[in-house]
């Protein structure tokens, strides 16, 4: 009987060197609706800001329902395991769609019966066995919150000053590592000792955002302190495993900053002439820079040889207010880390091309879903009617002040 795989044929190669067979793709989802009494039992913390206890279990909820539908279905047909699991959220009139798929594998050693999954494809997979890294299973961390009025008063308004704003630093540095918290303690259930190829992810969420983090919980052969956490490729960390080091966590630095109210004046009349704005150049070059140092310190604090892959985003908060966020994967040189084979073969590191592109406008409602990564602006109707007028007020004051000074 033939098999539908979404394993390409580079993936199929890939799993042969390790002997495995594709399967058929496995399906699990889970059909939410948010609910009255949820809306209601957030709505206080909503206002205060961080997490949305109510909406982060809702979210768990539902994503573990889709994978375990999706495992159960894969046990049924006896696989040896699960590759390319992922964990999406579709919207369909007002309900939510938690989804999960992958592709079936079967072993052809006939002794191997452990049963696994992973979010790595098969060319990951093949990089990961080959490494040193059994894999276990998929595992997911995620916390929804809500910016609210930013660590209270006091927070709301340091943002008429200009600079980082420590209130609002502090609770997102803690919703973000909430969520690296959450997948190692769901690796742990499982006794894994790491956790790869974490793939972060910012979704907006009925008005409010989830920090999503997914991965494989998997087991080094190699000896460890403490659970590893890297967002590497598995392609990256085989490559580094060549050179002797192995990664030790996913680091994560948060700094949240304000132009302030005065700076945010004097930027608006400098745009009006071509040149440099010195305030704004200044400002996200600290935020960057703070957000960098962030990690750097407790790359030092582990005793990390490098810390590797670093990214950096920057997130519009809204008012007056932007995020910049630093991540990367400490790692160190160690004795016992060696891949088995001595080069990866090229069908491991060849990328897949798409052959199937949407070009329909999401705009008439005939898009294809997907999931963006990106944060939901909130505006109220009062802010987008009195804003622009009270805007300008404050600029013909500060134009009085300036002729007046003059004077």
């Amino acid at each position: 009987m033939p098999i539908t795989t979404g394993l390409s044929g580079n993936e199929i190669y890939c799993l042969s060197q390790k002997k495995f067979t594709p399967g058929n793709i496995v399906v699990g989802n889970s059909v939410h609706s948010l609910g009255l009494l949820k809306t209601i039992g957030t709505g206080f913390q909503y206002i205060l800001g961080g997490e949305l206890q109510h909406i982060t279990q809702l979210i768990e909820e539902g994503r573990a329902a889709a994978y375990q539908r999706m495992f159960d279905e894969a046990k049924s047909a006896n696989a040896s395991g699960i590759t390319g699991v992922t964990s999406e959220l579709i919207f369909h009139a007002g309900n939510i769609e938690f989804l999960s798929i992958g592709s079936m594998i079967h072993s052809e050693n006939s002794g191997t019966k452990t049963q696994f999954t992973t979010s790595d494809n098969g060319q990951e997979l093949f990089a990961q066995l080959d490494a040193g890294y059994q894999p276990i299973s998929f595992v997911f961390g995620n916390v929804a919150y809500s910016l609210g009025l930013g660590g209270g008063l006091i927070g709301g308004l340091k943002t008429w000053m200009r600079g980082e704003i420590k209130e609002y630093s502090d609770m997102f540095n803690h919703t973000r590592h909430l969520a690296l918290e959450r997948i190692i303690a769901h690796a742990k259930q499982h006794n894994a000792n790491a956790v790869l190829g974490i793939r972060t992810k910012i979704l907006p969420f009925a008005g409010t955002n989830e920090m999503l983090m997914l991965g494989t919980a998997s087991h080094a052969t190699h000896q460890t302190q403490q659970v590893i956490t890297s967002d590497l490729t598995n392609i990256e960390m085989w490559n580094l495993a060549s050179m002797g080091y192995t990664p030790l966590r996913l680091l994560l630095g948060t700094s949240v900053y304000s132009l302030g109210f005065v700076g945010g004046i004097t930027s608006l009349l400098k745009s009006f002439v071509r040149g440099e704005i010195n305030e704004l150049t200044k400002l996200i070059y600290d935020a960057r820079e703070n957000a960098l140092e962030i990690i750097n310190a407790e790359a030092r604090a582990i005793g990390a040889d490098d810390v590797v892959g670093v990214k950096t985003y920057v997130y519009q908060l809204g008012k007056g207010l932007v995020e910049f966020l630093a991540i990367g994967t400490a790692v160190k040189k160690v004795s016992d880390v060696k891949p088995e084979s001595a080069q990866l073969p090229p069908q491991a590191i060849i990328v897949d091309q798409d052959t199937f592109f949407d070009t329909m406008d999401p705009a008439a409602g005939m898009g294809v879903s997907i999931n963006a990564a990106s944060k939901q602006l909130k505006t109220t109707g009062l802010g987008v009617v009195f804003g622009p007028i009270i805007f300008f007020i404050v600029i013909v004051i500060y134009a009085i002040a300036l002729i007046y000074g003059h004077r």
